[in-house]
């Protein structure tokens, strides 16, 4: 019996593995507890994600706290590092707004779009515990067919809260 088999499946690596891995298990929840409830359960992942990552990067910066150009900054430089193709559109003391051309999850993400949740938690939590405030809305995502993304951060709440697409973020909240 050989130990190493000379023709694996192609493109079989640990980097495919675990995406494909996160894709079976987001559909498995998807399909077992229905879209939102898996978007639930991926969204507290990504918040300690996000927790684990904020405190690097503060770390990284010498800060208590990050500026809003600096968690535009970092958003994209974390994204950058798991091979995302993030880039700030624009910056403003309303809203930072990102484009993405490039999943992480690269092609396993289409049709798990509550793998976007871990976005929208992990730019959420950062920016919240930073600035004290964010909603994240996806307006398009590659997850749901569009050959790219579109992710708005507002920094200020809008009144009725309820009013504007998103998912809230506020400092120290967690689920």
């Amino acid at each position: 019996m050989q130990d190493t088999i000379t023709a694996p499946p192609a493109g079989l690596d640990r980097d495919v593995f675990l995406r494909q891995l996160l894709r079976e298990l987001a559909g498995v929840l998807e399909e077992v507890v229905g879209l939102q409830e898996a978007e639930g359960f991926v969204a507290l992942v990504g918040q300690r994600i996000a927790d684990w990552m904020d405190a690097g990067y503060r770390q990284a910066y010498g800060v208590d706290a990050l500026s809003a150009k600096e968690v535009a900054e970092v958003l994209v430089d974390l994204k950058r590092r798991i091979q995302g193709g993030f880039r700030l559109v624009s910056i403003s003391d309303e809203a930072i707004v990102l484009s993405n051309d490039r999943c992480p999850f690269g092609d396993l993400v289409k049709g798990r779009v509550s793998l976007c949740q871990m976005t929208t938690s992990v730019f959420g939590t950062i920016t919240a515990e930073n600035l004290g405030y964010a909603r994240v809305h996806i307006d398009e995502s590659i997850a749901a067919g569009f050959p790219g993304c579109k992710v708005r951060i507002a920094l200020l709440p809008t009144h009725p809260a309820d009013s504007a697409p998103g998912v809230e973020f506020v400092r120290g909240a967690r689920a």
